[in-house]
């Protein structure tokens, strides 16, 4: 599945517009260096009036040492340092900023796209889970315990470890993650809280509901003038470097679903590519509603991470009704 020309003048709009702010942010610290640090402005002009001296005096024939200009810009890049860091400013302070240090937000990193732009193109071809909006609710910093006691306080612990671990040795140990539990005991926060990380850290991800998944893969198969944007899919879907398939048995259970299933799963492990399941489901739902191979490729392949306890988002709907009418 390409981006359509539109698609991809967005996004690069939206490249356009953080360097435009980076920019902006830059001048605005600048103004404020020269507002506070005497001498500062002085020495920018005397580097600025320096090199178009020099310019000046190379039209006019006459024939200098670039290495003269080269040591006079150094001594005065030298001074203004000075100024800067005696005054209390770090020595990055009026470094230019980027989203993406690594492509200088251009999107491409030489002639290849950039790890940031890849992300874009997933988000915006498959992002019907909104991941990035998730992401500002659901993090490890927002990740809490207190909802959960004894033996489901155990649970979380261990998951939450689990995730911690997958995620700071996601570059060198290849595992899968097989979250299951009861409604509403975060089991979707926490691989929201993974997904955020591993992009964070510049790696690709796709984040679908398990329904959202199947419908696109029926859509595409079912209608022949689509067999091109089905293969592009399924590269994107074993080649991304983490799946996340939210919610699984909340699709419409067949022979199809199961199938394809089977061949995502089957697929992304002979290429050695992340998954990650949540589920209401027990092990027992999952071995009685999906094949015997599918069961064991999970049981086999996945680290099996359990959470119980109450489910969460009853407990705050009835914590704010209380605050409401308290108030």
């Amino acid at each position: 599945m390409a981006l359509t020309n539109a698609q991809y003048d967005a996004i690069m709009h939206e490249y356009e517009d953080r360097r435009s702010l980076h920019r902006q942010e830059l001048e605005e610290r600048l103004q404020i260096v020269y507002d506070n640090v005497p001498g500062y402005k002085d020495l920018d002009d005397e580097t600025a009036s320096a090199s178009a001296d020099f310019g000046r005096r190379i039209l006019s024939g006459e024939k200098l040492d670039r290495r003269v200009l080269k040591s006079q810009l150094e001594e005065i890049a030298r001074r203004k340092l000075t100024l800067l860091t005696d005054s209390g400013y770090s020595r990055d302070y009026l470094d230019m900023g980027y989203t993406c240090p690594d492509c200088k937000d251009t999107g491409y990193v030489g002639n290849e796209k950039c790890h940031c732009f890849r992300q874009k193109i997933i988000e915006t071809l498959y992002d019907k889970s909104n991941l990035r909006m998730m992401t500002k609710s659901a993090n490890f910093k927002l990740l809490s315990e207190q909802y959960y006691e004894g033996e489901d306080l155990k649970r979380f612990q261990g998951a939450r470890k689990a995730a911690e671990d997958f995620v700071n040795n996601f570059s060198t140990d290849y595992q899968n993650l097989f979250i299951y539990g009861t409604v509403g005991t975060g089991k979707s926060f926490l691989s929201v809280c993974i997904a955020d990380a591993l992009i964070k850290k510049g790696h690709s991800v796709i984040y679908f509901s398990s329904q959202g998944l199947f419908e696109l893969i029926a859509e595409n198969t079912f209608d022949y003038k689509s067999k091109q944007n089905l293969r592009a899919i399924y590269d994107d879907l074993y080649e991304c470097e983490l799946l996340v398939i939210d919610d699984l048995g909340t699709e419409m259970s067949s022979t199809f679903t199961a199938s394809e299933l089977f061949a995502l799963l089957n697929e992304r492990e002979s290429r050695k590519k992340s998954t990650i399941i949540t589920t209401n489901y027990s092990l027992e739902q999952l071995q009685n509603t999906y094949s015997d191979r599918i069961f064991s490729r999970v049981a086999s392949n996945f680290k099996l991470l359990k959470l119980s306890g109450p489910d969460i988002r009853k407990v705050k709907k009835i914590a704010k009704k209380e605050s409401e009418d308290i108030k």
